[in-house]
């Protein structure tokens, strides 16, 4: 499956982003999705994931109430919405996809060796 990730860009300090990740070449409802992004010096870590069945998500505690993760299976897409950004959020993200089909549909992984496919980055840059 190939993955494309878009919608990065630079926000002001509390400002939002919205970004995207369409899928293609696979079904996409086998898939858990997952949004990692590294900063500069820094090792890539997980940010949000979730499920194929889209009922089950999770969040690393310093974006929780901040960021929401969606699917649309009819384009295909997975959604990372980030509220209230702060400059700490600044860093490159990855989409990835995991399948994982013997764990049921309300898997997702936290970590990086869990997911299979993985696209380009997309920058968000957040300025104090």
């Amino acid at each position: 499956v190939q993955l494309q990730a878009s919608g990065g860009g630079l926000v002001q300090t509390g400002g939002s982003l919205r970004l995207s990740c369409a899928a293609s070449g696979g079904t996409f409802s086998m898939y858990a999705m997952g949004w990692f992004r590294q900063a500069p010096g820094k090792e890539r870590e997980f940010v949000a994931a979730i499920s194929r069945s889209g009922d089950s998500s999770s969040y690393v505690d310093s974006v929780k109430g901040r960021f929401t993760i969606s699917r649309d299976s009819a384009k295909n897409t997975v959604y990372l919405q980030m509220n209230s950004l702060k400059p700490e959020d600044t860093a490159d993200y990855y989409c990835a996809a995991g399948l994982r089909l013997l764990y049921g549909s309300n898997w997702y992984g936290t970590k990086r060796y869990e997911y299979d496919y993985w696209g380009q980055g997309t920058q968000v840059t957040v300025s104090s």
